[in-house]
């Protein structure tokens, strides 16, 4: 089997596992790398015996594949060059910042007949890919996202960066059209908005109500799922997971028998780059497509939306006050 010819556009915190794994996976080779910092691409290159280069358009003629790491508000610049040339393509989400940039990847990724993934990588966390078969039709979902402050990801708000994570796992459960949102946040410590929540209702009568904050003393990466007669916890930092269901003889007070779970010790990065190799090799739509990045952002505008009611409807408060 020829290996596939695999490029990494930005080498950071996040593009040089991408680079590591590119390396190391057995049907991929790592050709080479570029970044805006060339002495950060050299000493990332040079750890895998790649190459380096100075543009995208030169690593472009030399790649099958391309991840995208560089920061969100560059993601549909460079993912859109990356399609153009023909190559298929895993961008880390969010997909894009707007909407609109979204569905244009998602349209250009058809035309020219490759591969779109996003980079939802908890859909990947073996805990949760070992707690899905247990939610069928969620009716309330509860998640947190929390964690200290970082420079990293702060070019957009808390929404897409921590929260379109979570709003992308509860699209991935079926619930249905948006019916409603109501969401409120301020911004702490950055220029846009670093703790949010949002209630999200679909038509199907299901509620989600997730946090997300940036400026939290300790990291919390949790998911709830209520159901009938049962309900799942999910922790995605520890991989664990509970499952409850209902117990107890008709006519009798009702209980809960626990089940607990652990999920495997495998990167979901790897098994996230496995997927989409995969699905190039096979013609199958990736596990997390293009369109699945655009829903959520779609969401996320719609919180961003609600915030934005929010915070108008508290500057009048205070003028009239």
């Amino acid at each position: 089997m020829t290996r596939l010819r695999a490029g990494v556009v930005g080498v950071g915190h996040l593009g040089q596992h991408h680079a590591r794994l590119y390396a190391s996976l057995p049907d991929t080779a790592l050709i080479g790398v570029t970044d805006q910092d060339l002495g950060r691409a050299r000493l990332i290159a040079e750890r895998h015996g790649a190459q380096v280069f100075e543009n995208l358009p030169e690593l472009l003629k030399t790649v099958d594949v391309v991840s995208v790491a560089v920061p969100t508000s560059a993601h549909y610049g460079v993912a859109r060059t990356c399609l153009e040339a023909g190559k298929h393509v895993l961008v880390e989400k969010p997909i894009a910042v707007k909407p609109v940039e979204a569905r244009e990847l998602v349209e250009l990724a058809k035309a020219k007949g490759c591969r779109l993934q996003v980079g939802h990588s908890e859909r990947f966390n073996p805990i949760m890919q070992a707690m899905r078969p247990h939610i069928r039709r969620p009716a309330f979902i509860e998640g947190h996202r929390i964690g200290p402050y970082s420079e990293r990801g702060t070019d957009v708000d808390v929404v897409l960066d921590l929260m379109i994570h979570d709003l992308d796992l509860v699209l991935s459960f079926n619930p249905g059209p948006v019916e409603e949102v109501r969401a409120a946040g301020v911004p702490v410590l950055s220029s846009t908005i670093d703790i949010a929540n949002a209630r999200i209702q679909f038509q199907s009568g299901c509620v989600a109500n997730l946090t997300a904050s940036r400026v939290s003393l300790a990291k919390m990466r949790r998911l709830r799922v209520f159901q009938r007669e049962s309900y799942v916890s999910i922790d995605f930092q520890s991989r664990q997971g509970i499952v409850g269901r209902r117990s107890g003889e008709p006519g009798r007070q009702p209980g809960f028998a626990i089940e607990e779970c652990k999920g495997g010790d495998d990167e979901p990065l790897k098994l996230q780059l496995e997927s989409f190799l995969r699905s190039i090799r096979t013609g199958a739509t990736p596990v997390v497509s293009g369109e699945d990045g655009a829903a959520a952002l779609e969401v996320a505008y719609q919180v961003l939306a609600a915030i934005d009611s929010f915070v108008h409807r508290q500057a009048e408060q205070e003028t009239s006050g």
